[in-house]
């Protein structure tokens, strides 16, 4: 029996540095990922599109709507924060429907008319204002709503003013015969009304209900891939395991470390049936979630899991006890804050775009939006979920089996070395 205490392993100076390293490392990423992302999202917004509508159907050859939807669309006041997307009311909803807006302007049919009925000398009474629409969309996400509200309600009081300066020049001297109301609306005409763009069901968690069923999904098949590459290694023998004070030991199945994938991959495979099952029984049946394409999005769910989780298992072979740093990082780290759930894409600084080009989250989120808000329309970022997570598990194959063949060829082989306990003393 050694005669050193175990608490003399707290005197090494290569563990406190190694894992210093490991988790000061860890909390600077996820400080970088998750508070540098949403920082200042407005200042870092660029070109979200918001839809630019005009209804108006004009009298005789005069039709303000369309002088209003030209200046909002010239102005430099937002920069090139917004993306003005002129479209006819068709198009608009369509895209609202996809997730393609995050907002829209409107300028309704009677526009001029109300317009012009605040300047007759022989209205009664009090004349009605005319109104401007501002359409919200949180399917596709509250913040980049709510920023797109913002922007577009400035966008539409800032022409209502500059329509008022156009009409008080022209009524001039003729201003002192209209009535007292229309006087006061003539500087400002146009009220501006916020209304729901595409509402959603009350069960829809203000449209965030995709982001963390999606979150889950990934959650879900990460964790599943430390538990199933742990088991996999205790059954071949290569692992103890510890369940509470008895630990459990199994003859040593020699296998390769492209083998080993194997199995654990076709254990994720089948595996991911139950828990993609379970992930809707839990969100649906128990919880009450809104979902629509109850058939879908079981599938998705299932591939989706499946997908995280090879990917996750191959991480855990290639890289070994560091993978599953790896795995974190990648699943939740940089995925989280370039999901464009929390944070619409057009407003998170560059270097997180390029991540949200390829975060499995990203491309799942979009995947199951579409199938509970968007009626699973393809272009609603279905085609994009399903088409990503091929190319996921294509690369995670080629990658995972890729090294580790080369491992195996090399005779980096995962043979357990027989040890016997510490006879020195633990180096200082």
């Amino acid at each position: 029996m050694s005669g050193v205490h175990p608490s003399r392993v707290l005197r090494a100076r290569p563990l406190w540095i190694a894992n210093g390293v490991i988790t000061g490392v860890l909390a600077l990423l996820f400080t970088v990922f998750y508070v540098g992302a949403n920082i200042d999202p407005v200042d870092h917004m660029t070109k979200l599109p918001v839809g630019l509508v005009n209804a108006d159907e004009g009298v005789g050859q005069a039709n303000l709507g369309a002088r209003i939807t030209e200046s909002v669309r010239k102005s430099t006041l937002s920069g090139d924060k917004i993306d003005w997307k002129v479209m006819d009311e068709k198009e608009m909803k369509e895209e609202l429907g996809e997730g393609k807006l995050f907002g829209a302007l409107v300028v309704p049919a009677q526009f001029t008319t109300s317009v012009t009925a605040l300047t007759s000398t022989t209205t009664t009474g009090t004349p009605a204002r005319p109104a401007l629409t501002v359409l919200t969309n949180q399917s596709a996400g509250s913040l980049g709503s709510s920023l797109a509200r913002t922007a577009t309600t400035q966008a539409a009081e800032n022409a209502s003013l500059q329509v008022g300066k156009e009409l008080t020049a022209r009524t001039g001297a003729q201003q002192a015969k209209l009535p007292g109301a229309a006087r006061v609306l003539l500087a400002d005409p146009a009220a501006v009304t916020v209304e729901d763009g595409h509402p959603l069901d009350s069960h829809s968690g203000l449209g965030l209900t995709a982001f963390y069923y999606a979150l889950t999904l990934v959650v879900v098949g990460m964790l599943s891939a430390n538990v199933i590459s742990g088991q996999v290694d205790h059954a071949l023998g290569y692992t103890h395991n510890d369940m509470g004070p008895r630990r459990l030991h199994r003859p040593l199945i020699r296998a390769t470390r492209v083998q080993t994938l194997a199995i654990s991959g076709t254990l994720m495979a089948g595996l991911s049936l139950l828990m993609g099952t379970l992930v809707m029984v839990g969100a649906v049946g128990l919880m009450g979630m809104d979902a629509p394409h109850l058939p879908l999005l079981w599938l998705f769910s299932v591939c989706a899991i499946a997908v995280c989780g090879i990917g996750a298992l191959t991480l855990l072979a290639v890289f070994g006890t560091p993978g599953m740093l790896v795995v974190t990082l990648v699943f939740i780290g940089m995925a989280v804050p370039t999901a464009g759930a929390t944070t619409p894409i057009e407003a998170l600084p560059g270097f997180y775009r390029f991540l949200a080009e390829f975060e499995p989250l990203r491309q799942i989120t979009g995947g199951i939006r579409s199938i509970l808000y968007y009626d699973a329309q393809g272009d609603a970022g279905l085609i994009r979920g399903w088409v990503m997570m091929a190319a996921g598990l294509l690369a995670a194959a080629l990658f995972g089996f890729g090294v580790l063949g080369w491992y195996d060829r090399k005779g980096l082989h995962r043979i357990p070395v027989e040890t016997t306990p510490e006879q020195t003393a633990v180096p200082a």
